[in-house]
C-alpha cells in the first residue's frame, strides 16, 4: 500500500515506479538506464504535485484544490503562465515530445487533486487542514524531484531544488520534519 502522495499517483496511474533523487550528483540513481516513460514519470509526477504545493500556500489556492471543479485545466490553474515552460523542462528531461508530456501531466494533476480531496475528505473548505497536509508531504515530493529540471527556480522557491531537501537519514529526517512544521506556515 502507498504511504506518501507520490507512490499512490504512480500506483494509481500504473505508472513506473520512480526512483529518489541521490543528494550527491542531483539526479535519480539509475537515470541513465531508464526508458523515455520512466523519465517522464520521474519528472512529471513530483514536478506536478510541486506545483500543487506551492498553490496550497494560499487560501485562494486551497480553495481551487477544495473545490468542486473536475473538468478544469489543472496544468494551468496549477503553474499559471509558466505552464508552456514547465511541460518544456518535464518533456526536455524525459526526452520526449511537449505533446507527449503535457497530456501526461494533464492525467497526473487530475489524479493527484482526486487523491488530495480524498485525504481531505470531511475537511472541504479547511484551507488549514490542506495546507498541513500538502506540508506534510513536502519532503516525499521533494526526494524525487530532480534538481537538473531546475523546477524550483522556475517556481520561485529555489528550495526546492536544494540538495539538502533530498537527504535522508536520522538528522536529515529530523531537520525535515523541522522545516516541514515552519512550512506550514508559509503564505
Amino acid at each position: 500500500m502507498a504511504n506518501n502522495i507520490i507512490d499512490i499517483i504512480q500506483q494509481n496511474l500504473g505508472l513506473p515506479a520512480l526512483t529518489k533523487v541521490d543528494p550527491n550528483i542531483q539526479e535519480a540513481k539509475d537515470k541513465h538506464s531508464s526508458s523515455s516513460g520512466e523519465k517522464l514519470a520521474q519528472a512529471a509526477i513530483p514536478t506536478v504535485v510541486a506545483g500543487i504545493y506551492r498553490l496550497t500556500r494560499t487560501d485562494e489556492g486551497c480553495a481551487e484544490v477544495q473545490g468542486d471543479n473536475s473538468s478544469q485545466d489543472w496544468l494551468t490553474a496549477i503553474f499559471g503562465d509558466k505552464t508552456s515552460e514547465v511541460v518544456e523542462k518535464v518533456a526536455h528531461y524525459a526526452n520526449v515530445p511537449r505533446d507527449d508530456a503535457r497530456p501526461q501531466m494533464e492525467k497526473i494533476a487530475a489524479e493527484a487533486i482526486q487523491v488530495i480531496r480524498k485525504e481531505q475528505s470531511g475537511k472541504t473548505g479547511d484551507a488549514k487542514s490542506l495546507r498541513d497536509y500538502m506540508s506534510h508531504e513536502r519532503h516525499n515530493i521533494l526526494v524525487y524531484l530532480p534538481a537538473a529540471m531546475q523546477i524550483g527556480d522556475l517556481l520561485n522557491d529555489n528550495s526546492m531544488d536544494d540538495r539538502t531537501n533530498k537527504m535522508e537519514g536520522p538528522v536529515s529526517n529530523l531537520m525535515h520534519k523541522i522545516e516541514n512544521a515552519l512550512a506550514r506556515g508559509e503564505s
